[in-house]
């Protein structure tokens, strides 16, 4: 059984299809933030602090971080930036990190300073990026997030997604990577742009389970991106992907509807033991009136996946904002 294994200082999350549905917070991204970014910027981190305790809070498994304030010259400005604010978050919550960045100079310096076992988000197929990721990700012993596209840009064939997916597994496999410590996102197209984007990413995930048996993540919002209620389409999207094997996603943990969808496929899949995240959760649950009222989560109620005690955004920057 494929089981990636993620870490903070103080605790250790285990990515697999055995476990509950890995929920990576966005939040922590001035990607389409201009106040964040701002602040970012100027040092002032108190929206990236409140940010890192809502998510936690809310039941992510693990924390985003990015850095990407500017697309001027961040080479010479993100590794900085991006070092100053782990080191804020991992100081202040224990859950797993995810270190977000398409400037090799800022990976390598999270890596550094990076307490635990973060998760490298993310490498492509394109030569230069493998060469440039996969030494880092064997040096520093940690899991990598692969996406599959390369220098060809992102191709509508989900076919040729896979294969990119497939040959970043194998060059990771040449670094002596371990397939299990490379998270394939086999990238979610906008559905109200692309009417199969569903069937397609349902289909890639039973191949990269079934054949490359590695696990899995997304952007989740960017199936809903150009919608209305894009909530809605996001919660109904969460279960039908766990149930095509994806075991993690990037999202906003503090979307109650989104959240819901996670926990009651935890329950379908059989991965919510006893159903008992479910029961802690919402245990005193009571329905507003007109009965739409969705239920607020028990602060550290998730212990999902517990194995014990881009350029600037890239993901988003290519496929459009999250929800």
């Amino acid at each position: 059984m494929t089981r990636t294994i993620v870490a903070s200082a103080r605790k250790e999350i285990v990515i697999g299809f055995d476990q509950p549905f890995c929920v990576i917070g966005e939040r922590i991204n001035p990607t389409g933030r201009k106040k964040l970014a701002a602040e970012m910027v100027d040092g002032n981190f108190d929206t990236v602090r409140s940010d890192a305790r809502a998510q936690v809070a809310a039941g992510a498994t693990m924390l985003d971080v990015n850095a990407g304030v500017t697309a001027v010259d961040p080479n010479a400005t993100e590794p900085a930036l991006l070092v100053q604010t782990l080191e804020i978050v991992q100081d202040l919550v224990d859950v797993p990190l995810s270190i977000d960045s398409s400037v090799t100079a800022a990976i390598e310096a999270a890596l550094q300073v990076a307490k635990g076992r973060p998760l490298v988000n993310s490498v492509t197929g394109e030569e230069e990026k493998l060469e440039a990721i996969l030494p880092l990700v064997k040096k520093y012993d940690v899991p990598v997030v692969a996406i599959s596209n390369d220098e060809t840009g992102i191709s509508m064939d989900p076919d040729v997604r896979f294969a990119v997916a497939k040959k970043i597994v194998e060059r990771a496999m040449d670094y002596g990577i371990k397939p299990e410590d490379v998270v394939v996102d086999p990238l979610v197209m906008p559905i109200g742009a692309l009417g199969d984007a569903g069937r397609q990413v349902f289909a890639l995930l039973r191949r990269l389970r079934e054949e490359l048996k590695v696990n899995t993540t997304c952007g989740l919002s960017n199936i809903s991106f150009g919608l209305p209620h894009r909530h809605g389409i996001n919660a109904a999207f969460i279960p039908m992907v766990i149930g095509a094997g994806m075991t993690s996603a990037i999202m906003n943990p503090c979307r109650p509807q989104e959240m819901e969808a996670v926990r009651g496929a935890n329950v379908l899949a059989g991965t919510d033991r006893d159903c008992a995240t479910w029961i802690r959760t919402y245990k005193d649950y009571k329905p507003a009136e007109g009965g739409h009222a969705l239920a607020a989560p028990v602060a550290g109620g998730d212990g999902a996946g517990s194995g014990g005690g881009r350029r600037r955004g890239g993901r988003e920057a290519r496929m459009g904002a999250r929800g």
